[in-house]
Order: C-alpha cells, then sequence, then structure tokens
C-alpha cells in the first residue's frame, strides 16, 4: 500500500512508522520534516500535498497539539487553538484526501484517552479527543466507495513520559510499538467507524 503518515516525526508518528515501513511504501509528511511539508491548520497547504503526493491507499494523522492550562484562565483564542490544530486538521485531512484514496482505502485519525478520562488542566485536550471520535463515527456512514475511517486512542506512550507523565498521574504507559500495531490494523483490516482505546 502507499500510505501517508501526517505527523511522523512526532512520539506516536515514529511508533506508527515503525509498525507500517516495513511493509508498506510510507510517505512521511509533517510541519517541519519528511518528505513532504505540511501545515494542517491550513486547507491550502493540505491541498498542496495531496496534489504532490497522488494516489494513496490510506492516511494515518497522528498530528495536532491542544491547549494544556487552567479553564478559567483559557482564553477563547487559546481553547480555539487546540480545535483548529488537532481537531480541524485531522477533519480537514480527511475532506481533502477523500478523492486522493483509492477505492477501499482508509483514515487512521489520533484521539487520545482524555476524551473518556478528564486531567487536570486537560479541558481542551477532552474536547478535542472527544470531537475526533464523534466524527469518526458519523463520517464513517457517509465516505463513498468502501472508504474507511477509524481513530486510536491511546493513552501516555512509554516514550512520552518525561515530557507528560506529570499531567497524567496514576496512568499506565504504553510502548509505543504495541501503539504502532493498533494503528497497522486499522490501516490493513476492515473496521470502520472504530475508536481503538489502547489504555494499559
Amino acid at each position: 500500500m502507499r500510505i501517508l503518515l501526517i505527523g511522523a516525526s512526532g512520539t506516536v508518528g515514529q511508533a506508527v512508522a515503525g509498525a507500517l515501513a516495513p511493509h508498506h511504501e510510507l510517505i512521511r509528511a509533517g510541519r517541519q520534516s519528511g518528505d513532504v511539508r505540511v501545515d494542517l491548520t491550513d486547507m491550502a497547504s493540505i491541498e498542496r500535498m495531496y496534489a504532490e503526493v497522488g494516489e494513496l491507499d490510506a492516511v494515518v494523522t497522528a498530528a495536532g497539539s491542544v491547549h494544556f492550562g487552567e479553564l478559567v484562565n483559557t482564553t477563547p483564542t487559546q481553547f480555539l487553538s487546540g480545535l483548529q490544530d488537532k481537531l480541524m486538521g485531522q477533519v480537514n485531512a480527511v475532506i481533502a484526501g477523500i478523492p486522493r484514496l483509492r477505492d477501499g482505502g482508509s483514515f487512521t485519525l489520533t484521539s487520545g484517552i482524555t476524551a473518556d478520562e478528564p486531567i487536570r488542566l486537560g479541558t481542551n485536550a477532552t474536547t478535542v479527543n472527544a470531537a475526533i471520535e464523534g466524527f469518526v463515527r458519523s463520517a464513517a456512514t457517509e465516505l463513498p466507495r468502501g472508504l474507511r475511517i477509524n481513530a486510536v486512542s491511546a493513552t501516555l506512550l512509554t516514550e512520552a513520559l518525561e515530557a507528560y507523565g506529570p499531567y497524567f498521574p496514576g496512568f499506565p504507559a504504553v510502548p509505543g510499538a504495541r501503539v504502532g500495531q493498533v494503528y497497522r490494523r486499522c490501516v490493513e483490516g476492515v473496521g470502520t467507524g472504530r475508536v481503538y482505546k489502547i489504555w494499559e
């Protein structure tokens, strides 16, 4: 398969690349690095990326940031940043990617455990991740030509403990290699409209 991995240089993206690259033709995309550059907050940039890479069998998005901070001190601009980046970035990647996928192709998006398990300072993350999962369930009913869409919701990765561990006290971490295999299942499997949860 020809697979586009958006966010390939991140912690999750590297785990996904490790699972997919040995078996498929993997095209890596990112804001600062990769085979092709893309800014997911800019629809024109997304369209240019797809025009550059050509037809695909699958698109995996492992990119997007959210705002962490106390809700009472969060500005509308800060809250909107997560909606525009992680949520609408992935939504726009799907909308623009529909005509670029071959029949029977798939999209795999990234949400996160905070959709179900809120954390301190993480209201924006919970909102964004829950919206991504709602989008996946609904979009699966409308995609044409046998296209599939799923999301992966992982807990903290072992490789990200140093950076994000303080935000997730008491949460078990999982190895990136395990998470990568769930993305491979989404790409090579038959499910659609699913949220695959890796919580422990």
